[in-house]
């Protein structure tokens, strides 16, 4: 079949990738000049089945209204007017709250974990077979903890991930720091931790690039700078997409350039936060909503202080990965809307609150300095394109022909090579073997 994929990020590459696989003629379109420009660009770099967590809990609710009033909040929401998009984000909060309790929550970590595993599964297979190199480390996750209270809690979050088969430990501060000798210098305020040696980290756009070029010799075409401007339906069935190529020059605007009709059998939209506004136009309502996420990207100056296992801060709620010689950390979401300047000041207090710390974690290992100071920390910010129950949608929708694989919120990199298998299968007429909740339905 001829088979058109709206997106290049890993999701979308993904696709690309199994579909081809399975004989198919694949098109990807996209509106960057390459693959793995947004949302995958620079995310936390971890393969983190063992924190396939959804962030709705029965704690969620509370904590969101507490740290609403602070910029450096996890987990911000920032309401708009229930009006016109802004109503998405109402209905989108109300589905959340709806998820804020102990059934739901087991529920949605049960097919989380299993469409992880999946996942994982799926990109080692990737792997064994292009050989791609993109700053892998299969030295496993750490999870510390400075908070006792919360240290005590964290046997219950390890039991619920081995009840599912992850192999997530309960660790001691002393078991940590072997684990990790780079947290000596910040092991004074640690009081223990968890850690799943199956895990593992890596660069997800390097890793994303590869495996479009890899695509491009088994046929797939790429046609980059291209926006989608309308999906054309006729009685219940997709018959044709318009694109039109993105303007470069400064004296072009978008409405200038030709509009080009495409054809094909099915098409795939993996446009990240971006799939559901396209899929509206056509009567398919999903509630996925943008998370606006950060990172940063420091350099490192003295790589014995530098660490080789993946983290997590329980703390702050931010991930941070080892990649080659530089430190990704990444984390908090921002439930807003589209916006994705750097120049707000809730942005600036975030990305700041990154870099300091990164800094009282592992003093001296990597220059945090801002840009003024004559450092260059690399800020960065994606949307996450987040479900209530933080589970995806993969599956066919009722637009035959029209499927969709989105809404995986943090878990892209997680869940990116399962999710483009999974998609791939039920395209070629197959049932994915997924041990999860799985309809393959929108």
């Amino acid at each position: 079949m001829k088979i058109i994929v709206l997106g290049a990020g890993i999701i979308g590459i993904s696709t690309a990738w199994h579909l081809a696989q399975r004989g198919h003629s694949v098109t990807v379109i996209d509106r960057q000049p390459d693959a793995a420009l947004e949302t995958t660009f620079s995310n936390a770099g971890q393969i983190s089945v063992s924190y396939c967590e959804p962030w709705a809990n029965r704690e969620a609710p509370l904590k969101a209204l507490k740290w609403m009033f602070s910029k450096e909040a996890p987990l911000l929401f920032r309401p708009r007017l229930p009006f016109g998009e802004g109503w998405q984000q109402w209905r989108w909060g109300l589905q959340f709250l709806a998820n804020c309790n102990d059934k739901a929550f087991e529920r949605n970590v049960q097919q989380l974990v299993a469409l992880g595993a999946y996942s994982h599964v799926a990109l080692k297979d990737i792997v064994a077979s292009t050989g791609i190199d993109y700053q892998r480390l299969e030295r496993g996750i750490a999870h510390f903890y400075i908070d006792q209270k919360s240290f005590d809690s964290a046997g219950e979050a390890a039991d619920l991930m081995r009840r599912y088969g992850v192999a997530r430990q309960v660790v001691s501060k002393e078991e940590l720091l072997r684990i990790e000798p780079a947290f000596t210098a910040y092991g004074k305020q640690i009081v223990g931790g968890t850690y799943t040696p199956s895990d593992e980290s890596g660069d997800a756009k390097v890793f994303t690039q590869a495996l479009a070029k890899h695509c491009v010799e088994l046929g797939v075409e790429f046609l980059y700078s291209h926006s989608v401007t309308d999906l054309k339906v006729e009685q219940g069935a997709i018959k044709s997409i318009a694109v039109r190529a993105v303007s470069t020059g400064a004296d072009d605007i978008n409405s200038q350039q030709p509009v080009r009709h495409m054809s094909a059998d099915q098409f795939v939209v993996a446009c990240g936060s971006y799939s559901a506004p396209l899929l509206r136009t056509v009567g398919i309502d999903l509630p996925i909503y943008p998370g606006k996420g950060y990172s940063a990207t420091f350099k490192i100056l003295r790589p014995e202080l530098a660490p080789s296992v993946s983290s997590i801060d329980d703390s702050k709620k931010i991930a941070i990965s080892r990649l080659g010689d530089e430190l990704r950390v990444a984390g908090t979401i921002e439930v807003g809307d589209y916006n994705l300047s750097l120049d707000t000041p809730v942005a600036s207090a975030r990305c700041r609150m990154l870099a300091r710390r990164i800094e009282e974690v592992f003093p001296g290992m990597c220059d945090t300095r801002e840009e003024a100071d004559g450092g260059n920390p690399n800020y960065w910010t994606g949307l996450r394109p987040a479900t209530p129950t933080n589970i995806p949608y993969i599956g066919q929708t009722k637009v035959r022909g029209l499927w969709v694989n989105a809404g995986h919120g943090t878990l892209g990199w997680t869940h990116g090579a399962g999710s483009g298998k999974a998609l791939a299968e039920l395209i070629s007429g197959k049932v994915p073997d997924l041990a999860f909740g799985f309809t393959g339905r929108a």
